[in-house]
């Protein structure tokens, strides 16, 4: 059943379906291989058939899509009409003029964004990414392997008893491993949750002056517990696990406990999951992330009001009831985090027994600059800088977790490396 809403877009896209020289419109997407993002390009075949716009789709692996758009993007490429972005990006990217800022009509409804997440993908008030899903983090784990050992884990439970809990659920000559942590490196893999936990140890990326404060005695004790207690009661090799690995993990029933996004509940096949908000070592702000992966148009592409047409739709109400009441898919695998009405939806809420715990993680994200943390961002920091700074400290925590390196060493190189890129980028002689 069509609503106002997407009869409207329907009948506007129509216009759009041919170009201005009489050839059919056809929009090259790049997406994260996520989940939600895969379900998509089903969803939207009646998008196509609807509008005569053909989509084109490339579908990348986390750490390859942000280098290949980021590319891409910044030197004007034109190879994508459309891309999927983060709220590191959105903002700068926006006010560098690479990306073109999104406008839609009132039945879009704007308003009903969570305002984290609308503010994280605008600048100065103008938004220049939807968000197709937003998310935090949180602890997923088994309450059945919990309970037969004897464990519990509470909301924004401490370290320690989070570690004791792993090691009671530990069983590796069963493929039962106690936690299943992001060990790949990458600006937003391994680090989005090393940096959760550096905060929640009362660690920050940059001091005011943009000097980098890896060799500080809180990102020493940070990365000694996150070491110890993966290289000890995780699955070998995790220093190659990110998202997806670990999601393949978790529902072979390999993980006792996984802290990772909010949004990957939407994917567990296991029986008896239970959520917690996410744990510190005493500081609780920081302690779980905020993100979105979002949709943008790259300046200057030759099909902008098309582009901007499909935002609309796939990042609309309507998008959510076509996902929910999809055949294959239904209201646990709409795409969250994004609008307010989605938690409103009985269906929604039958289905999704994570959806209290996902929603209070968002809202209670920080990502608001403090003395501690004197930048935007929870597991980022919203400069230009971040993404090499962040790629380059990535490889070091991922050599600490291999063994490579003692994370003495590891942080005394990652603290070299970031303070030259800083120092070139001006922020200090």
């Amino acid at each position: 059943m069509k609503s106002a809403l997407r009869a409207a877009t329907a009948m506007s896209l129509l216009a759009t379906g041919v170009s201005a020289d009489g050839h059919a419109t056809e929009l090259t997407i790049a997406i994260v291989n996520n989940g939600h993002m895969i379900n998509m390009q089903t969803v939207a075949e009646a998008y196509t058939e609807e509008t005569g716009v053909t989509l084109n789709w490339v579908s990348l692996e986390e750490g390859v899509l942000r280098e290949q758009v980021t590319s891409d993007t910044a030197t004007g490429g034109g190879q994508y009409d459309i891309i999927n972005i983060g709220m590191q990006e959105a903002p700068i990217w926006g006010q560098a003029g690479w990306i073109e800022p999104l406008e839609f009509d009132a039945e879009y409804d704007v308003d009903d964004m969570l305002p984290a997440i609308r503010n994280g993908l605008s600048a100065e008030g103008t938004l220049y990414a939807a968000p197709f899903y937003g998310e935090s983090s949180m602890v997923m784990y088994r309450k059945d392997l919990a309970d037969a050992a004897g464990v519990s884990i509470a909301d924004n439970d401490s370290w320690d008893n989070v570690a004791a809990a792993a090691a009671a659920m530990h069983d590796p000559e069963n493929d039962v491993y106690g936690v299943c942590l992001r060990g790949k490196p990458g600006w937003g893999d391994n680090m989005a949750f090393v940096t959760t936990v550096v905060n929640s140890f009362g660690g920050a990326w940059f001091d005011a002056d943009g000097r980098p404060q890896l060799d500080s005695d809180e990102w020493a004790a940070a990365i000694n517990f996150y070491v110890d207690l993966l290289g000890t009661y995780g699955p070998p090799g995790s220093e190659g696990n990110s998202f997806n690995e670990i999601l393949a993990l978790y529902n072979e029933g390999k993980c006792g406990m996984w802290i990772d996004a909010t949004i990957a509940a939407s994917f567990l096949e296991v029986d008896g999951v239970a959520y917690a908000q996410s744990p510190n070592a005493g500081n609780p702000v920081g302690a779980n992330w905020l993100w979105a992966w979002a949709m943008a148009v790259p300046a200057g592409s030759p099909n902008a009001e098309a582009a901007n047409d499909f935002i609309a739709w796939a990042t609309s109400k309507d998008y959510v009831q076509a996902v929910g009441n999809h055949p294959d898919f239904g209201w646990g695998s709409v795409p969250t985090g994004t609008r307010a009405s989605t938690y409103a939806i009985p269906e929604f809420q039958e289905a999704a027994a994570f959806a209290d715990a996902e929603l209070a993680a968002i809202e209670s994200a920080a990502p608001e600059a403090t003395d501690l943390k004197p930048y935007v961002g929870v597991q980022f920091a919203a400069i230009p800088e971040f993404p090499e700074v962040g790629s380059a400290v990535a490889q070091e925590i991922a050599a600490a977790l291999s063994g490579a390196k003692s994370v003495d060493e590891a942080l005394a190189d990652a603290q070299s490396a970031a303070d030259a890129i800083m120092k070139e980028a001006g922020y200090y002689e």
